[in-house]
């Protein structure tokens, strides 16, 4: 596709980073006090506020908030100055809300930014099985495998031992059974208490210490997080998993397949996308925004597939101009 956006600004991915650094700054006063709906509305506000100067034409396929009633930027809201590339945006502004109420680690401000019409919109199914990792699970892992067999040959294709390997699983009823699974086979889990998003990433990268990651979550997160394996070169696969007689006849209206594996490019077509990322609490992925005297610090992370390049942006911001 000969568009704007295949030829991109190369500014674009610094605009996009104001967005969710600001989105993880105004949670900031939240974190640790117990109530994520105000953490998610303020960084809402202020994500919306400056994705409103990017210069593109951007239209979210996959917002959050819609299972909890929470604050969201809602699917089909149309962001951008107007000018620009047409591009499609899975958005969260706390992917993590749960854990930054809690004070706890890993919770991320993200959006990620393909060719418009090339992301899945899986917006009227909640959940997603996922199965992710490096490079080294394409062509040796499989969904449609048992968990059990797709340890032992994620670790034949990486020469360690099963015992070795890591398993990144969202922590919920739903995933009882895979971890047990998981621990059978002989391998360890990495248990999450929310959000899969920095998990699934973190699976694929070389210097990370997660080799897979596997289990129930939000479909969002799953479009969102396959910007980010595509820059990595890494595998994911996904099978959506409605709730209800109702969540399935309404994602068959929407064209979605059940009972069928998503390979990476279903989920997201094509090899041009960005993923941004910024550190709300402390993670493996990005340091969480922290106060050191007047200034506040952000780390962020810039994930781009046609380029194949990760970069990491770490701003000060002062505090008088930005918190009250």
């Amino acid at each position: 596709m000969d568009n704007a956006f295949s030829h991109p600004d190369r500014n674009l991915a610094l605009e996009l980073v104001r967005a969710t650094e600001a989105a993880a700054i105004r949670a900031m006063p939240f974190i640790g006090r117990g109530d994520k709906n105000a953490a998610d509305g303020a960084a809402v506000d202020a994500m919306r506020t400056f994705l409103g100067t990017v210069n593109f034409q951007g239209t979210i396929v996959i917002g959050e908030g819609e299972k909890d009633n929470a604050p969201m930027l809602f699917n089909g809201e149309v962001v951008g100055n107007g000018n620009g590339p047409e591009c499609d945006i899975a958005v969260d502004p706390i992917d993590g809300t749960s854990l930054t109420a809690a004070g706890r680690g890993h919770a991320i401000s993200m959006l990620a930014v393909a060719d418009r019409g090339s992301m899945l919109d899986a917006s009227s199914v909640f959940y997603m099985e996922k199965l992710v990792s490096g490079a080294d699970g394409i062509g040796v892992l499989d969904i449609t495998q048992s968990l059990g067999d797709n340890i032992r040959e994620l670790a034949k294709k990486k020469r360690v031992s099963v015992s070795d390997i890591k398993v990144a699983i969202l922590d919920r009823p739903r995933n009882v059974d895979a971890i047990e699974e998981i621990r059978s086979a002989g391998a360890n889990t990495r248990l999450i208490l929310d959000g899969d998003v920095a998990a699934g990433i973190n699976s694929a990268r070389p210097d990370s210490r997660i080799d897979m990651c596997y289990g129930v979550g939000g479909s969002p997160e799953g479009v969102a997080t396959t910007c980010a394996i595509k820059a990595l070169g890494g595998f994911i696969q996904g099978r959506l998993m409605p709730g209800s007689d109702e969540e399935r006849e309404r994602g068959a209206a929407a064209g979605l397949k059940f009972d069928y594996v998503y390979s990476a490019d279903e989920l997201v077509a094509g090899d041009n996308t960005f993923f941004v990322a910024t550190g709300v609490t402390d993670g493996e992925l990005v340091r969480g925004v922290r106060r050191d005297g007047p200034w506040l610090k952000t780390e962020s992370i810039i994930f781009r597939s046609r380029s194949g390049t990760i970069r990491r942006v770490n701003s000060d911001y002062l505090v008088e101009r930005w918190l009250d």
